[in-house]
């Protein structure tokens, strides 16, 4: 396929996530030709986004993408990536991403913050459940504090919505309240970019050192795309995948996935089910772990339960009675994602001993704020950030530019090591910082 009959532009974008969106957006209103290739499609005015069948269409495996060793891993493969089935919480980068590895992100974020106006959901949408939990926590003399969020009642309202962000707003927000990469991405379109879905690109032609396009198909047709610079936003799993196949072989070796579990205990009052997720958290960076109100959505509660015992799945009428605290671990890098397509993160002694802590802070919280003692368990484990695949300070520098000139990575496969919190506002803010990169 000649150059002549490709497609071309002066930046390729690989994935619609919040890395892929903002990169394409901000390059964009500067007037760059921007070609968007997303794998998935656009689902968002579909009757079923939002719903639990949904989650099964839009998810890589149906929602059954398990690495060897049994996590469950939720990987969306649609425009706006992993922003359409996420807590929409807002967390800053942590201080070492600056001290150890000399990136500074903080005008980004602050820009960020002003421009979607993130901050915590007022007192009297955080869920009464949840307020529980957090004041048990503050008793015990846990800090916790109110969650900032991608959240917004506001835009719901100017929807002529309600707003109803509970437990199955991860499946994918229908009261439009919930922040989505996919909002960026039409900005970039109206700005000018091109954007093709069901485009799955499978490698980068590199020619003499340099990434002068990509290669793959597009609704089962193949394609070759040119352009001077290509930027890889195809997730902490796609991302690496990519890179294997255009000859980096130290892509995937090792990852990280802020391994999550959750600790549930039964209550005689409501829960936390009806309830926004995560409007209350804590981080223990000394041990390695992050605490937040969070329970898995009603039909989704005995999948997750059966793997621990018919006991806990039994109990699934009393999903409204029940008070959840989501794990969420600062994991060692472990496993990796291979190119024979199996993914592997097993748990290190040290994360094993993260867990335990964290596990027992849990139960303590949970009695405090009045779960039968008896009733309280742990779920299996799951992976909620897959990440550290193609670190900085490894493979990428600190601009996230790759060996081969004009290739960038900006996604979760950049961290060099687990972020243990949420990593969209990170995601963005190097997306920001790279998009200024390239302009200069």
């Amino acid at each position: 396929m000649s150059r002549e009959n490709s497609l071309s532009a002066d930046v390729i974008v690989v994935g619609s996530g919040p890395g892929g969106a903002t990169v394409a957006r901000e390059l964009t209103k500067a007037g760059k030709k921007v070609l968007i290739l997303e794998r998935g499609d656009d689902f968002r005015n579909k009757f079923y986004y939002g719903t639990y069948l949904g989650a099964v269409i839009y998810s890589e495996r149906r929602s059954l993408l398990f690495t060897k060793e049994g996590l469950n891993i939720i990987a969306p493969i649609m425009v706006g990536g992993a922003t359409s089935m996420y807590c929409g919480c807002a967390a800053p980068p942590p201080t070492w991403l600056k001290d150890k590895y000399g990136i500074n992100l903080n005008a980004e974020v602050n820009q960020t913050i002003h421009e979607l106006n993130i901050k915590p959901l007022p007192e009297e949408l955080r869920g009464e459940a949840s307020t529980r939990i957090a004041h048990a926590a503050k008793a015990l003399g846990y800090d916790w504090y109110a969650q900032p969020k991608f959240m917004d009642p506001d835009r719901s309202i100017k929807l002529g919505k309600k707003f109803k962000c509970h437990a199955t707003t991860m499946l994918g927000c229908r009261c439009g309240a919930k922040w989505n990469a996919a909002e960026w991405v039409d900005d970039a379109v109206l700005n000018g970019a091109q954007l093709k879905t069901k485009a799955r690109v499978s490698r980068v032609i590199i020619e003499n050192g340099r990434a002068v396009g990509v290669e793959g198909k597009i609704s089962g047709k193949n394609f070759k795309a040119f352009a001077d610079t290509v930027v890889l936003s195809a997730g902490g799993i796609g991302s690496p995948r990519v890179m294997q196949a255009s000859g980096f072989s130290q892509a995937g070796v090792g990852m990280t996935m802020d391994t999550t579990v959750m600790v549930y205990g039964f209550t005689k009052q409501n829960g936390t089910g009806k309830e926004p997720p995560m409007t209350w958290s804590w981080e223990n960076d000394k041990d390695g772990y992050m605490l937040s109100t969070l329970t898995d959505p009603w039909l989704l509660y005995p999948m997750v339960a059966i793997r621990k015992g018919l006991g806990p799945a039994l109990r699934w009428y009393q999903w409204n009675k029940m008070l959840g605290i989501m794990i969420k671990l600062k994991d060692d890098t472990s496993g990796g994602v291979y190119p024979n397509g199996k993914i592997s993160k097993p748990l290190t002694s040290g994360d094993e001993k993260s867990l335990n802590s964290a596990n027992e802070v849990c139960k303590k919280i949970l009695i405090e704020a009045g779960a039968d003692k008896s009733s309280i368990f742990m779920t299996p484990f799951r992976g909620t950030h897959p990440s550290g695949t193609v670190r900085v300070g490894e493979m990428l520098d600190i601009n996230l530019q790759s060996e081969a000139k004009g290739l960038y990575v900006c996604d979760a496969s950049v961290f060099p090591e687990s972020l243990d919190r949420p990593t969209v506002l990170t995601i963005i803010s190097l997306g920001k910082r790279l998009a200024k990169h390239l302009l200069n």
